[in-house]
This record gives structure tokens, sequence and C-alpha cells, in this order.
């Protein structure tokens, strides 16, 4: 999710959620304790140059229980971020402490937003020798060809 589609959910939100992918929402006595733009340039194992760029957002709670954060504060928060770090229109990605700091995409269920969980992948499968997959099936399951049918002499 973009950043504009963040700031138009927010224009008309009510309140705010976060959804972790296990279904349990952020105690809403939650923090918005960065809004940074993360520009990454890296090279892969293949050796191609890349950049990822990424707003984002980390969220914090700890036993201030009175602390809500709403809509329009978090406005105010990614206006003054958009101003002061002049932030482009970049996908949003969560900061959110699991057993370390979790890195989540961001989407949005007409209720909620959706931590999304990422993965790690190799980005360069075609280039750096790793044989691809086999999938493997039981024999059980395969089709017998006519050769090899019943009453065939070829098997």
């Amino acid at each position: 999710m973009k950043l504009s589609e963040v700031k138009e959910i927010l224009t008309t939100a009510t309140k705010i959620g976060f959804k972790l992918p296990d279904g349990n929402l952020v105690p809403s006595h939650y923090h918005v304790t960065e809004v940074g733009k993360v520009e990454k340039h890296f090279i892969d194992c293949g050796g191609t140059v890349r950049d990822e760029n990424v707003i984002s957002f980390q969220l914090w709670y700890s036993y201030d229980y009175d602390h809500r954060i709403h809509p329009e504060k978090l406005l105010q928060i990614i206006d003054i971020s958009a101003s002061k770090l002049d932030l482009p229109d970049w996908e949003v990605e969560v900061e959110y402490q699991t057993d370390t700091i979790g890195k989540f995409a961001l989407e949005h269920d007409g209720t909620n937003f959706l931590l999304v969980a990422k993965q790690t992948t190799c980005l360069a499968k075609d280039n750096c020798g790793i044989p691809i997959q086999k999938l493997k099936v039981p024999l059980s399951q395969l089709k017998q060809s006519a050769c090899c049918g019943e009453g065939s002499s070829c098997c």
C-alpha cells in the first residue's frame, strides 16, 4: 500500500487498528514512534545492483494504556514527516516488535490496516547456481502410458 492510499483511508476513518498476521490486533495504546524514508542500495548474489525504497512506520506500545492515536493525529505525523523528509509516494512498510523487529507490508480490509508478513527470497535464482526444485510425485499418482498398460510387454 502506498503512502497516498494510507492518507486517503485516514481522511475518512474514525479509528485506526493494525491487525497482525495471526489475526490479533496491535494493542490500541500503540505509538507511531517513527515515520521514515528508507533507501536501500544493494547487490544481490547474482551481482545485480538493486534499489529498494519504502516509507517506514514503526509501531510501539508500553505501559501508557491511556494513549490512543486517532486518524487525524496520524495524518499530522505523516504530513510533518513528509515536509521534513520530502517523502515520496512509496510503499509503506511497518516495523513492529515480534520475537525481533518484524517488517510487514501494509494492506487494508475496509476496517483495519493489515500487517502482512514479508518473506526473504533469492533475487537472482537464474544466476546464483541454486538448482530448481523439482516436484516430487509418488509413482502411484502418475498416469500409466499406453506403452506400460496392462498386458503390454514393454514394462
